[in-house]
């Protein structure tokens, strides 16, 4: 079928980038499992001359994935650190690169540990005070690298906000939407000049298969993201594109099905005598509560909860007596997951930091599945109970 970019989300999921097989009219996007391409004459090819650089059904998932970030251009990568890599490296030394404090383990790991010592500064701070984002606009600035919702603590950044105050600058505004998906926020639409995922999570869907993505608009972005890839090769496989374009299809109705569980897993927690605090931004009492409804389709899937008994054992035993939930790092699947991530997804930011940004040892951090809720509830009871 002909796409048009003002299909909806299903159809775009379902069919934005691909077509028919030429050789068979096959519908579904073959694996093209090959390492290189036969040229009639030197340089003279079929659109791909080897297979690091790119590969057809690579290429059918960035043009979906560029459809669903309303982006002109997808560039995919061999995992989420991988695209994030691909980004800090077209920085320099002196360049300074302001973060949320509230982010994924990984990435903080990235930052610090392996761009600081070559000459890039970081700065971690809380940016859904854009107060303190004011005190920080250098003239060193380069770029500014935001989650929202944030790992683990759910908080709410304002998109739109961030992007207008650097408006007209050559700051970049770079946004991890992995909680979110393009299906719930479309960072672009709102003034972001990257957005970023760990296809991984939602976007695969089925905890099979590791990828990362990058959709801008910039055609300069686009031929520096391609660049890291021929030159680093962190590119992904036909099989994990494959999986990934497989995963899209169904992204819709599997976000749809995880925010509603979320909301009743959400109620329960609300109303327990065990339970100190909820974050989610769905809850009216959320301080980011009405940013999220203004920048959100819906709240997503990802519930953290701290318990009164803030102690490490308490946490421990409670994430290690789930049924239901599994005891796993990673999110987004369709199975249910449960982690802890002050020992776990965030164990690699030092503890005084953690507890800076209210990461305590008692913070539990779910990924709500597309199971029956009746059997989560159920099961986060049990676990509950004997905490």
């Amino acid at each position: 079928m002909k796409v048009k970019s003002d299909m909806g989300f299903g159809t775009l999921a379902v069919h934005a980038g691909q077509q028919p097989d030429p050789s068979s009219g096959a519908i579904m996007t073959p694996i093209y499992q090959t390492s290189t391409y036969v040229q009639s004459r030197p340089g003279v090819h079929q659109g791909h001359d080897y297979a690091r650089v790119s590969n057809p059904t690579r290429s059918a998932l960035q043009g979906n994935l560029a459809a669903l970030e309303n982006a002109k251009h997808g560039v995919c990568f061999s995992s989420g650190v991988a695209s994030i890599d691909a980004i800090i490296k077209n920085y320099r030394p002196g360049d300074k690169i302001i973060s949320t404090n509230d982010l994924y383990g990984g990435t903080f790991r990235l930052f610090t540990q392996v761009f600081e010592p070559f000459g890039l500064k970081f700065s971690f701070i809380d940016l859904s005070d854009l107060s303190q984002l004011e005190k920080e606009l250098t003239p060193d600035v380069k770029m500014i690298w935001l989650e929202t919702p944030t790992n683990p603590l759910l908080r709410i950044i304002d998109i739109k906000a961030i992007s207008d105050m650097v408006s007209g600058s050559e700051i970049d505004v770079i946004v991890d939407n992995t909680f979110a998906t393009p299906y719930l926020q479309r960072p672009l639409d709102l003034g972001a000049n990257m957005v970023m995922h760990s296809t991984t999570k939602y976007i695969g869907g089925h905890s099979d298969v590791i990828g990362g993505a990058i959709c801008t608009n910039s055609d300069e972005w686009e031929e520096k993201l391609m660049f890291q890839i021929k030159s680093t090769g962190a590119a992904p496989g036909p099989m994990d594109s494959w999986l990934l374009l497989r995963g899209t299809k169904t992204l819709h109705i599997r976000m749809q099905r995880h925010c509603e569980n979320a909301r009743a897993i959400v109620s329960f927690l609300s109303d327990h005598p065990k339970v100190d605090r909820v974050l989610y931004p769905g809850l009216p009492d959320h301080p980011g509560h009405e940013i999220a409804a203004r920048q959100m389709k819906d709240f997503g899937g990802m519930i953290t909860f701290t318990l009164k008994n803030d102690s490490l054992a308490t946490a421990e035993n409670l994430v290690s007596s789930t049924n239901v939930f599994a005891l796993a790092e990673s999110l987004g699947g369709v199975e249910s997951l449960i982690e802890h991530p002050a020992s776990m997804t965030h164990a690699s930011i030092p503890e005084e930091e953690r507890m800076k940004t209210g990461l305590n040892n008692s913070l539990i951090r779910l990924s709500v599945g597309i199971e029956d809720i009746e059997d989560l509830v159920a099961d986060l009871d049990q676990a509950l109970a004997g905490a």
